[in-house]
C-alpha cells in the first residue's frame, strides 16, 4: 500500500551536517505521525524522532540539540535536519508511518505503533 522512500544519507565528518527525506506515495491517511528510527551494526533498532499531521513532535534525548524534524504535509514528506554529526550517529535510519495519529494524543516512540515502513537510508559519520 503506502511506499516509503527515504534519501539524503551519506558519508560526513564528525562535526557536519546531512538532511534526511522520506517521502509517501500517498497520503498515508486523514490523521498520520512519521517517525524515524536507526539501527547501528549489532544494536538494536531505536527511536529518533517522529511528528504528525496534527500531533507534536518528539526527539529521542541523545539528539535533542543537534537534530530537527519537519514535515510538509502537502508532499507527504518528512525531514530529518542532522547537526554537528558525531560517530555514535553512525546506523541505518529508517523511516516508518503510524496510520492511527486521530486516536493518539501523542506521536509513538515504539515501533510497534508503526504500520510502514522504508528501506532506510544509510548515515556514516567519521572521526
Amino acid at each position: 500500500q503506502v511506499q516509503l522512500v527515504e534519501s539524503g544519507g551519506g558519508l560526513v565528518q564528525a562535526g557536519g551536517s546531512l538532511r534526511l527525506s522520506c517521502a509517501a506515495s500517498e497520503r498515508p491517511s486523514s490523521n498520520y505521525n512519521m517517525g524515524w528510527f536507526r539501527q547501528a551494526p549489532g544494536k538494536v533498532r531505536e527511536f529518533v524522532a517522529a511528528i504528525g499531521s496534527t500531533s507534536s513532535a518528539s526527539l529521542a534525548d541523545s539528539v535533542k540539540g543537534r537534530f530537527t524534524i519537519s514535515s510538509d504535509n502537502a508532499k507527504n514528506t518528512v525531514y530529518l535536519q542532522m547537526n554537528n554529526l558525531k560517530p555514535e550517529d553512525t546506523a541505518v535510519y529508517y523511516c516508518a508511518v503510524d496510520t492511527h495519529g486521530a486516536f493518539r494524543s501523542r506521536v509513538p516512540t515504539i515501533q510497534a505503533a508503526y504500520s510502514y515502513w522504508g528501506q532506510g537510508t544509510q548515515v556514516t559519520v567519521s572521526s
